[in-house]
Protein backbone atom coordinates (compact mmCIF):
# COMPACT_ATOMS: atom_id res chain seq x y z
CA UNK A 1 0.00 0.00 0.00
CA UNK A 2 2.68 2.90 1.08
CA UNK A 3 4.56 1.94 -2.41
CA UNK A 4 1.22 2.64 -4.34
CA UNK A 5 0.88 5.91 -2.82
CA UNK A 6 4.33 6.80 -2.80
CA UNK A 7 4.40 5.99 -6.20
CA UNK A 8 0.89 7.82 -7.17
CA UNK A 9 3.05 11.20 -5.14
CA UNK A 10 5.60 10.95 -7.93
CA UNK A 11 2.85 11.13 -10.68
CA UNK A 12 1.40 13.80 -9.35
CA UNK A 13 3.72 15.84 -8.83
CA UNK A 14 5.22 14.75 -12.66
CA UNK A 15 1.43 15.46 -13.96
CA UNK A 16 1.71 19.08 -12.09
CA UNK A 17 5.01 19.99 -13.66
CA UNK A 18 3.88 18.75 -17.03
CA UNK A 19 0.02 21.29 -16.27
CA UNK A 20 2.57 24.30 -15.11
CA UNK A 21 4.62 23.43 -18.91
CA UNK A 22 1.40 23.80 -20.33
CA UNK A 23 0.12 26.88 -18.94
CA UNK A 24 3.74 28.62 -19.60
CA UNK A 25 2.90 28.38 -23.08
CA UNK A 26 -0.56 28.91 -23.27
CA UNK A 27 0.31 32.09 -21.63
CA UNK A 28 3.13 33.13 -24.55
CA UNK A 29 2.64 36.34 -25.79
CA UNK A 30 0.47 37.91 -23.27
CA UNK A 31 0.77 40.04 -19.82
CA UNK A 32 3.07 38.74 -16.96
CA UNK A 33 0.15 36.92 -15.12
CA UNK A 34 -1.15 35.52 -18.70
CA UNK A 35 -0.02 31.68 -17.72
CA UNK A 36 -1.68 32.64 -14.15
CA UNK A 37 -5.26 32.73 -16.12
CA UNK A 38 -5.46 29.59 -18.03
CA UNK A 39 -7.20 26.16 -17.37
CA UNK A 40 -3.88 24.52 -17.37
CA UNK A 41 -2.69 26.52 -14.25
CA UNK A 42 -5.98 26.28 -12.50
CA UNK A 43 -5.25 22.16 -13.36
CA UNK A 44 -1.40 22.15 -11.75
CA UNK A 45 -2.44 24.21 -9.28
CA UNK A 46 -5.33 22.18 -7.67
CA UNK A 47 -3.13 18.64 -8.56
CA UNK A 48 -0.25 20.13 -6.65
CA UNK A 49 -2.42 20.74 -3.92
CA UNK A 50 -4.47 17.40 -3.81
CA UNK A 51 -0.55 15.98 -3.95
CA UNK A 52 0.28 18.25 -0.65
CA UNK A 53 -2.77 16.77 1.41
CA UNK A 54 -1.66 12.78 0.23
CA UNK A 55 1.93 13.68 1.33
CA UNK A 56 0.79 14.63 4.69
CA UNK A 57 -1.16 11.90 4.60
CA UNK A 58 1.74 9.24 3.86
CA UNK A 59 4.82 10.76 6.30
CA UNK A 60 1.72 10.00 8.98
CA UNK A 61 2.47 6.21 8.64
CA UNK A 62 5.98 6.24 6.71
CA UNK A 63 9.19 7.64 7.68
CA UNK A 64 10.69 10.90 5.99
CA UNK A 65 13.58 9.18 4.79
CA UNK A 66 12.18 6.69 3.18
CA UNK A 67 9.10 8.37 1.48
CA UNK A 68 10.89 11.34 0.33
CA UNK A 69 13.47 9.77 -2.32
CA UNK A 70 10.26 8.76 -4.51
CA UNK A 71 9.59 12.02 -5.16
CA UNK A 72 13.17 12.07 -7.03
CA UNK A 73 11.05 9.70 -9.39
CA UNK A 74 9.62 12.83 -11.11
CA UNK A 75 13.38 13.49 -12.20
CA UNK A 76 12.63 10.05 -14.64
CA UNK A 77 9.10 10.91 -15.27
CA UNK A 78 8.82 14.24 -16.29
CA UNK A 79 11.16 14.62 -18.78
CA UNK A 80 10.17 11.61 -20.62
CA UNK A 81 6.77 13.43 -20.89
CA UNK A 82 8.45 16.16 -22.06
CA UNK A 83 9.42 14.00 -24.87
CA UNK A 84 6.21 12.54 -25.83
CA UNK A 85 3.95 15.70 -25.03
CA UNK A 86 6.43 19.23 -26.08
CA UNK A 87 8.98 17.07 -28.50
CA UNK A 88 11.69 17.95 -25.94
CA UNK A 89 15.03 15.67 -26.69
CA UNK A 90 16.85 13.97 -23.94
CA UNK A 91 20.40 11.92 -24.32
CA UNK A 92 22.45 8.80 -22.95
CA UNK A 93 23.42 10.81 -19.83
CA UNK A 94 19.43 10.89 -18.71
CA UNK A 95 19.33 7.63 -18.74
CA UNK A 96 21.97 6.76 -16.85
CA UNK A 97 21.35 9.16 -14.22
CA UNK A 98 17.57 7.73 -14.48
CA UNK A 99 19.37 4.12 -14.08
CA UNK A 100 21.31 5.78 -10.70
CA UNK A 101 18.06 7.55 -9.56
CA UNK A 102 16.00 4.04 -9.87
CA UNK A 103 19.01 2.16 -8.45
CA UNK A 104 19.11 4.29 -5.11
CA UNK A 105 15.39 4.30 -4.71
CA UNK A 106 15.48 0.52 -5.26
CA UNK A 107 18.23 0.59 -2.53
CA UNK A 108 16.85 2.86 0.12
CA UNK A 109 13.29 0.78 -0.37
CA UNK A 110 14.54 -2.59 -0.04
CA UNK A 111 15.97 -1.22 3.67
Amino acid sequence: MSFALLTLFALLLSTGQILFKKAALAGVGGGLFASFLNVWMIAALVLYASATLLWVYILRTIPLSTAYPFVALGFIVVPIAGVMIFGEEIGWRYFVGSFLIVSGIAVISAT
